[in-house]
């Protein structure tokens, strides 16, 4: 029985499924973005996460923790120097996918997996959507530009007569 085993194997045994993991992540980290199956992005999410969150403290026993399960230093330097920053206010949620369509070969379903911080044209529409004002504020001013016209012209009527 498989109780409490949630995780998607992929398709693959464990060392190959473990590397093929760490090479995404890898990917991910110092591209910011990368394209992929669906599955492979919510497994790559949980895998990738964790790190994320244990780079918000740089610690020896953090890096070397991190190190061992992604393997490349330049990564590793990078995770904890760039990245660490981006996201050092993040509560979680360090990763986005977002669906691109399906593949032509075998129809499998792809989407593009991202760093949250790193994608400028969302950050963008946040920003505008916080400048958003109220309708109240708009009524009030209306009428006021409304009624003066209207007393001016009343008080020319009775001057033409």
């Amino acid at each position: 029985m498989r109780h409490n085993k949630k995780f998607n194997h992929l398709g693959r045994k464990a060392a190959h499924r473990g590397a093929m993991l760490s090479n995404m992540a890898c990917s991910l980290i110092m591209h910011k973005r990368i394209s992929t199956t669906l599955a492979k992005a919510k497994a790559l999410r949980m895998y990738v996460e964790p790190l994320l969150t244990r780079a918000k403290e740089d610690t020896m026993a953090n890096r070397r923790l991190v190190f061992s399960e992604l393997k490349q230093k330049q990564v590793v330097t990078e995770l904890f120097t760039n990245v660490s920053e981006k996201i050092a206010n993040r509560p979680g949620g360090y990763c986005r996918i977002l669906r691109t369509g399906f593949r032509l070969g075998d129809a499998a379903e792809m989407c593009i997996i991202e760093l949250v911080d790193y994608n400028e044209n969302m950050l963008k529409d946040t920003k505008k959507a916080a400048k958003k004002t109220t309708r109240r504020a708009g009524k009030k001013a209306a009428p006021k530009a409304e009624e003066a016209p209207a007393q001016e012209a009343v008080a020319e009527e009775p001057k033409a007569e």
